[in-house]
């Protein structure tokens, strides 16, 4: 089992920027892909940003050109770089990774978009 830590989540204004990462503990082998997803209330939770191993990138269509993702295998870290944030980016923000075949979750970080 990975226990994953995100941090970097809070109260932004549109067009501002925010920074969320997620830390991984507690692993022996090597953690395939990781992800970070969101949800809001009453809603599906949905993939936003994907990294494999080998730093291969995916993303939802809406925060592509806006968002980055990105990883350190040696720190067991990923990153989302979030830029000109809309009020529809509002959610909360879940680290998620493959582990032997088992996805992993983080506890989540709020993310509002806000005047």
């Amino acid at each position: 089992q990975v226990q994953l830590v995100e941090s970097g989540g809070g109260l932004v204004q549109p067009g501002g920027s925010l920074r969320l990462s997620c830390v991984a503990s507690g692993s022996r082998f090597t953690i395939g892909a990781m992800c970070w997803f969101r949800q809001v209330p009453g809603k599906q939770r949905k993939l936003v940003a994907e990294i494999t191993t080998r730093g291969i990138t995916n993303y939802l269509d809406s925060v592509k050109g806006r968002f980055t993702i990105s990883r350190d295998n040696a720190q067991k870290t990923i990153s989302l770089q979030m830029k000109s944030l809309k009020p529809e980016d509002t959610a909360v923000y879940y680290c998620n990774a493959d582990y032997l075949g088992v996805d992993q979750w983080g506890q989540g970080t709020q993310v509002t978009v806000s005047s």
